[in-house]
């Protein structure tokens, strides 16, 4: 029997992205602002990863697009031996002042998540808080936080998903500064179906369960200042706008958050989905 197999026509297939342009606006907005100001609020997020990991005292730690250290600390407070890597060096600086600060041994080391300088196999556990799903080449970064994993080691993730509250909030921005054609959405991260596909071939299992961070801040408008002022991407498409347009996401951003809010009172209290996912190394 002849399987005939179909294939698309050039002409119909999206477009390849430019990576390395992409890679440079993202480095771009990732250092403007002020990233800790906003990070620190999602230090549970590394505690609870830490914990569903069940990192023990003196295993090798690598934390991934670290921004300024969430699981980096949550880590060095359990006793192991991290290295906390960025590919923005002012985001590890602040890193480092948080560890310095509690008193924290911590190694620190400028480096792309798409090309880790470490030999294969070289830690018991990989780490990534909202930060590797932000890379511009998703399959080549999944790669590279296998080949670095010890055989039998973890790789933990917390990841947006596109439905929860940070995930609409991307779709919002995108409505008004569409991301490259043939970009892919980091919100794939926050998707069963990109992880097995992504982690599965190199993985005992890959284990997936939906969580929720709770953003709390004085009001949506107290939100909307901070994120617009310190959080790179929401900076970033703000300064690209004209005053119109600046307007007018402003109300889409605050109508979203206003939708969602379940604080009953002036305050805001957005619950967001993100997966916490924890592989096993093959």
């Amino acid at each position: 029997m002849t399987t005939i197999i179909e294939r698309s026509s050039p002409m119909s297939e999206a477009p390849a992205p430019d990576l390395t342009a992409l890679k440079a606006r993202q480095h771009a907005a990732w250092s403007s602002g002020d990233y800790a100001v906003i990070g620190t609020t999602l230090q549970i997020v590394g505690e609870r990863l830490a914990e569903s990991m069940d990192l023990r005292a003196g295993q090798t730690v690598l934390d991934v697009a670290a921004g300024n250290g969430n699981v980096t600390l949550a880590a060095a407070r359990r006793w192991c031996e991290v290295t906390c890597t960025d590919y923005v060096e002012s985001l590890l600086a602040s890193a480092r002042r948080r560890a310095e600060a509690e008193g924290l041994h911590v190694q620190f080391k400028v480096a792309d998540a798409e090309n880790l300088p470490f030999p294969d196999a070289s830690f018991d556990a990989v780490v990534s808080t909202f930060g590797a799903m932000f890379t511009p080449d998703h399959d080549r970064t999944a790669a590279e936080l296998l080949r670095v994993t010890r055989p039998g080691g973890r790789i933990g993730l917390a990841n947006w998903t596109p439905e929860g509250f940070i995930g609409q909030l991307f779709k919002t921005i995108g409505k008004y500064l569409p991301p490259p054609a043939g970009a892919r959405s980091p919100a794939a991260w926050g998707t069963r179906s990109w992880l097995n596909s992504a982690f599965g071939a190199g993985a005992a299992s890959v284990v997936a369960e939906p969580r929720h961070f709770v953003f709390r801040y004085r009001s949506p408008q107290h939100f909307l200042g901070l994120f617009r002022e310190f959080y790179g991407p929401v900076l970033k498409t703000f300064e690209a706008l004209d005053h119109a347009g600046q307007e007018a996401l402003s109300r889409d951003i605050v109508e979203l958050i206003e939708r969602l809010n379940r604080s009953g009172d002036a305050s805001m209290v957005v619950p967001s989905e993100y997966l916490e996912v924890v592989v096993t190394r093959r």
